[in-house]
């Protein structure tokens, strides 16, 4: 069984056998793998010479980019993509891009090229944010912008942000991702204070969103609960989970014109006060992408 499995890939040992898989034309190979996931093509690339040729191929590369893939080209310098195949133009997509100062970042997702989006709480209009004695923020590792909204106590809770896109058509899915308390760290282990936590269990948190063609969704958490999806961090020191609190979903069916869209959270009975939050950002994801990185995070 051995020996059959060295021929198939080519390894004949000077004796003379059948068709091995270099004998595949790289337009058949092409043909096939374009069914196949980014990952499991650059896998395929190590067989032989058709593979690696075929799985290099931009006609093949050009199938996996998404539609607006050029939009994405053009938040970088030019000199950064202009003479790059179609596969390396993928691997520069799927690291995130910044764009909009710095505080918003789109990237294609590796195994599917679905566009995916984040947005900064610096991104967003916050009530108060430049109040000290209210807001701060938090310089942090834990967050892909390094910082985070920190709030320690205010009556008004509204936080809202806007992102207008060409947006490939398909079903996408908006979060938030924020954390109860205060992290820190000591003597290298995550610590989180909640001295500022209040107020959370009384009312709950509105979330809306709203796009240009008129789609809307809605929902409300007690936020003092066990509300969200835990985001998979190691619990340390008595510190909780990041967790993302699903807003809704929105269709794009078409590209063009540009999709806009809005959200908030808000919490604005003026009848108690409220603190004790960390803000970090809103995920633009697929739902497809999304799924798949909860069944595989439900394996892990």
């Amino acid at each position: 069984m051995g020996s059959s499995f060295s021929n198939l890939n080519g390894d004949t040992n000077g004796l003379a056998t059948g068709p091995s898989l270099g004998d595949i034309p790289e337009s058949c190979v092409a043909y096939v793998i374009l069914h196949l996931t980014p990952p499991e093509i650059c896998n395929l690339a190590r067989l032989n010479r058709a593979f690696r040729g075929a799985a290099s191929s931009d006609s093949v590369w050009e199938k996996k980019l998404p539609c607006n893939y050029k939009d994405l080209l053009h938040l970088l310098p030019p000199e950064m993509y202009q003479s790059l195949s179609k596969k390396d133009i993928f691997a520069l997509l799927s690291r995130p891009i910044r764009f909009d100062d710095g505080h918003k970042e789109v990237w294609i997702d590796r195994s599917t090229g679905r566009v995916c989006m984040a947005i900064s709480a610096r991104g967003m209009a916050i009530t108060g944010i430049e109040d000290r004695r209210y807001w701060n923020w938090i310089a942090t590792e834990e967050s892909r912008f390094h910082v985070v909204a920190y709030l320690q106590q205010i009556w008004w809770f509204e936080v809202d942000g806007m992102v207008r896109f060409n947006l490939p058509p398909g079903i996408y899915c908006l979060s938030f991702r924020i954390h109860l308390g205060r992290f820190s760290k000591r003597l290298g282990r995550r610590v989180c204070h909640f001295e500022h936590t209040h107020g959370w269990e009384l009312k709950p948190v509105r979330f809306s969103l709203s796009t240009s063609d008129g789609q809307e969704a809605s929902c409300e958490y007690y936020l003092a609960e066990k509300g969200g999806e835990e985001m998979g961090m190691e619990q340390k020191g008595g510190g909780e989970f990041w967790r993302e609190y699903k807003v809704g979903e929105f269709v794009v069916s078409c590209s063009e014109p540009s999709t806009e869209v809005r959200w908030s959270m808000k919490q604005i009975d003026c009848t108690h006060s409220k603190g004790g939050i960390c803000v970090d950002s809103v995920f633009i994801i697929p739902i497809d992408v999304k799924q798949r990185k909860k069944r595989k995070a439900t394996v892990k």
